[in-house]
């Protein structure tokens, strides 16, 4: 079936009305980690690398628990296309107890990770530090579990412009904190690298009081009654959270978890190779909030096009997505090309590091459009609540195929940081195949199409 230039142009402008303010709230994120990173390089090798190295650890547990809460948009988005406003409000608030059961176990988790880095055999001046980042970062899970339901609460309902005013308000809190704690300024004592942790809990708290606080005067909100007296846990919707949300937040730590395991063998081999690895990965994931912030939108569009009975809309609304992601990507592997060092030099002027890191910049540049495709199919099948069997495939691509292949050709042959993002490589278009695969293949089969 083929669909005219013009409803293809309409349904690419919605998705970017949707979903460019979702991309500006991601990048604006990033701005985060990248002031963590920028001001970490500008006190030592050492503070950078305890950045890294923690941020490593961290970002599994809590891209778990934040893409769990990702299960609210298509949930909320298919009550939308339904019109079931009463489901909406009830979701919303029994999302809170699934908050909690997240967060708690999360808190002493990440207090109790010191272990991993010798397990790991980690360069040995490195581990107190990110050790004692990683229990300054714990106090903020529960405040950023609160934001992240909060805001896909309100993506999911096409409402994405506050998330991203809340972001920048987050970002110019996260640039004083850092600077009084790491510096130690306005009489703070100097915290280095564990500052940074203490700084972003501090954002998560402000981000999370800041959006509930929207939640609670926004009118068009008002009739979902979100804040209605809270019941006990209702398993009926509670249920219904964690079937979507835990298989997508095991995808997607699974893929994070990725990263992270690579980035734990950078501090195997050197201290420099893990600042190189820092640098790189963060101007990757930097990029990679853009087909992110996409691919919440294309769950939205998906998720509505369910709600409101049509299959054919969510198979032609996932795909013009996904073409989008794919398109945006090739751009920004075109910069990765061109400007490596331009881009690390924003960084570090340290001329080993900036050596790795532009080669490992290249390396990146060569998987931008598998991660646009994945990331893009992904959203498709989660506007679907198809989380289950991504799940199976993000196993597949990332610790069947990519982790095994970095870890022979980086450390086993002894190819270095290089060997280890072939490794990346090879997951993430392992990946990007059997996601769009399986959208392709759900779609068609059962709404008859014969393309």
């Amino acid at each position: 079936m083929k669909y005219p230039k013009q409803e293809i142009q309409e349904e690419s402008r919605k998705l970017l009305a949707i979903g460019s303010p979702i991309i500006a709230t991601q990048l604006i994120s990033m701005g985060l980690n990248f002031t963590d990173t920028v001001m970490a390089g500008n006190l030592s090798a050492l503070d950078l690398a305890a950045v890294a190295i923690g941020n490593a650890i961290y970002m599994p547990v809590g891209i778990f628990c934040m893409a769990t809460m990702i299960a609210i948009n298509p949930v909320v988005s298919q009550f939308l296309g339904a019109r079931k406003f009463d489901e909406i409000g009830k979701s919303a608030r029994q999302l809170f107890w699934l908050i909690l059961m997240l967060a708690i176990p999360a808190f002493f988790l990440l207090r109790n990770l010191d272990l991993v880095m010798v397990w790991m055999e980690v360069t040995p001046e490195i581990i107190p530090i990110a050790d004692g980042y990683l229990k300054a970062i714990s106090w903020g899970i529960l405040p950023l579990l609160v934001y992240a339901g909060a805001r896909y609460f309100s993506e999911g309902l096409s409402v994405t412009k506050p998330a991203m005013f809340v972001a920048t308000g987050a970002l110019i809190v996260n640039i004083g904190a850092n600077y009084v704690l790491m510096y130690g300024k306005l009489g703070f004592p100097k915290l280095g690298a564990v500052g940074t942790g203490y700084a972003t809990a501090i954002v998560s708290l402000f981000a999370a009081i800041t959006f509930v606080t929207f939640l609670a005067f926004f009118q068009p909100f008002k009739r979902f009654h979100i804040f209605a007296p809270l019941k006990k846990p209702e398993w009926e919707y509670i249920g219904e959270l964690i079937k979507v949300g835990v298989p997508n937040g095991v995808s997607s730590s699974m893929e994070v978890l990725l990263f992270a395991s690579v980035s734990l063998l950078m501090g195997t081999l050197s201290v420099k190779a893990a600042a190189a690895h820092q640098i790189a990965i963060n101007v990757a994931a930097t990029m990679f909030m853009i087909p992110f912030g996409l691919s919440l939108a294309i769950s939205q569009r998906v998720g509505f096009s369910i709600g409101q009975g049509s299959l054919e809309k969510a198979r032609f609304r996932g795909f013009v997505g996904i073409v989008i992601c794919a398109g945006v990507m090739t751009f920004t592997a075109i910069l990765l090309f061109l400007f490596p060092e331009f881009i690390i030099g924003i960084y570090t002027s340290d001329p080993e590091v900036t050596f790795v890191a532009v080669s490992l910049l290249f390396m990146a540049a060569v998987f931008q459009i598998s991660d646009g495709l994945q990331v893009g199919g992904f959203g498709a099948l989660r506007g679907l609540k198809d989380t289950r069997v991504p799940m199976v495939v993000n196993f597949i691509s990332y610790w069947v195929v990519g982790f095994p292949t970095g870890y022979i050709l980086g450390i086993h042959l002894g190819y270095g940081p290089e060997g280890l993002w072939i490794g990346l490589i090879c997951g993430l278009t392992v990946a990007a195949f059997l996601h769009n695969y399986r959208f392709n293949k759900l779609t068609k089969a059962a709404s008859g199409l014969d393309y």
